[in-house]
């Protein structure tokens, strides 16, 4: 059942290759899934294997999980990387697949890992292969099934969601490397105290693999140093680079600036500030940033304060001007103006509404009395005939004037809240509304 054939073969590996566990027991983590009576873990033990999709993020066993489950059915374990392999090797595989079944009987157990990289084609080349049971198909991604994978190969596979390991799990996967004798660290006999475990659990944000790297690394540098165990300063340099989890163009990079998005919609200035700072801290485009939370400025605060827009657009100019150092902390103020303002979408559903009839209405004419007359076959034409100079109006308001096309009825799209500056618009349109009501009389 072990993963390991021979030891000696694996004892130079890295230090996480080498701990791998070799049963479910070993494994570290995803107990939602194989805690015992759970149904995944009860499959794998009846060496019942199905297709599956293992989605989560990196670090998180997906790769390991996939191995156990070829050991515990006794299946042979291909595996491909979708970044690397073509249609070349998705052939190779399943001719080896079908040599194994016809002449020794043995099942396979297919692991791509990265499925999302391959396209749509590439993709079905998979599907005759699970129909048939020429091999078990396990996918690994770390993006969205829904958005990444054809519907086709969903539908012939469970999708199980992989979570980051907890703060404790990694500290497990600390205590087993440092007091293994085949396969981990404790036969260099350089100790690493209870407070850094808990550092490096804490700095290796969920990912198992690299808890385990930075372990390593930590221990050789103490031993370089002919150091009995890791220093704090031996740890602050292994931990010197930036290790949050932030994938630029991925599922994390839009869950958190939706997180950003709506922390500051619900007015909360300190997670705005929070998810802020995530971003920042990983590696995000702070132009890009600016541009949603000038978005964030029209769509949820509006004309409830519209200086929200104004101090969204300063914070950017700010940036532009002033460079990493001094413009983040311009950001950070927009952004918790914004979460602090009164908020309003009566903006953003006003322009939604006026979009679909737009699109809806097909291209009406402008009425003649809107139109301008430069000429004098415009004029003669009717051209701005009997247009009502506002100005020259009471309260420069031409009551009862309509300047919707003729072919629709009057609309009433923006809809002021009862926050902020719209307390006051709202005020005044309902006061042109009753002069629009008696000039119509």
């Amino acid at each position: 059942m072990s993963l390991f054939d021979n030891i000696d073969d694996i004892a130079l590996g890295p230090l996480a290759d080498r701990m791998r566990p070799a049963t479910l027991d070993d494994y570290i983590g995803q107990q939602h899934l194989l805690a015992e009576g759970k149904p995944l873990r009860q499959s794998i033990e009846a060496g019942q294997p199905h297709s599956m999709i293992f989605w989560g993020p990196p670090g998180t066993g997906k790769t390991t999980l996939a191995k156990l489950i070829a050991g515990y059915c006794d299946a042979e374990f291909i595996t491909i990387s979708a970044v690397l392999a073509g249609v070349k090797d998705v052939r190779a595989a399943v001719a080896k697949a079908q040599q194994l079944q016809q002449e020794q009987g043995r099942r396979t157990m297919l692991f791509v890992d990265e499925v999302h990289r391959f396209n749509k084609s590439q993709q079905d080349a998979f599907l005759p292969y699970v129909e048939d049971g020429t091999f078990t198909f396990i996918g690994a991604t770390t993006e969205n099934p829904s958005f990444e994978l054809n519907n086709a190969l969903l539908s012939r596979a469970r999708v199980y969601v992989l979570k980051s390991l907890e703060s404790i799990d990694l500290k497990g996967i600390i205590d087993r490397a440092m007091s293994d004798d085949e396969r981990g660290l404790s036969q260099r006999q350089i100790t690493i105290s209870e407070d850094l475990r808990e550092q490096l659990a804490q700095a290796s944000d969920g990912d198992g693999r690299r808890v385990l790297n930075l372990l390593e690394i930590a221990i050789d540098l103490a031993e370089s140093k002919q150091q009995d165990s890791v220093s704090e300063d031996d740890l602050a340099e292994v931990l010197s680079g930036s290790l949050r989890r932030f994938d630029k163009g991925g599922e994390a990079f839009y869950d958190q600036i939706s997180a950003l998005h709506k922390s500051v919609r619900g007015s909360s200035p300190d997670a705005s500030l929070y998810w802020l700072c995530r971003m920042l801290d990983g590696g995000c485009d702070p132009i890009y940033l600016m541009r949603r939370i000038v978005r964030m400025a029209s769509e949820d605060i509006g004309n409830a304060d519209p200086r929200g827009l104004r101090i969204a657009l300063d914070a950017w100019e700010s940036y532009e001007k002033l460079g990493k150092a001094e413009g983040e902390l311009a950001i950070a103020q927009a952004v918790l103006y914004l979460a602090c303002a009164p908020k309003s979408n009566a903006v953003y559903s006003a322009f939604n509404a006026a979009m679909a009839d737009v699109r809806s209405q097909g291209s009406s004419e402008v009425p003649l009395h809107l139109r301008n007359a430069p000429t004098k076959l415009m004029k003669d034409l009717g051209y701005a005939k009997e247009y009502r100079y506002a100005h020259n109006e009471p309260d420069a308001y031409a009551a009862g004037e309509s300047y919707f096309p003729e072919s629709m009825s009057e609309r009433q799209y923006y809809q002021p809240v009862n926050r902020g500056l719209e307390i006051k618009i709202a005020e005044k349109l309902v006061r042109l509304g009753e002069l629009d009501k008696k000039a119509k009389k």
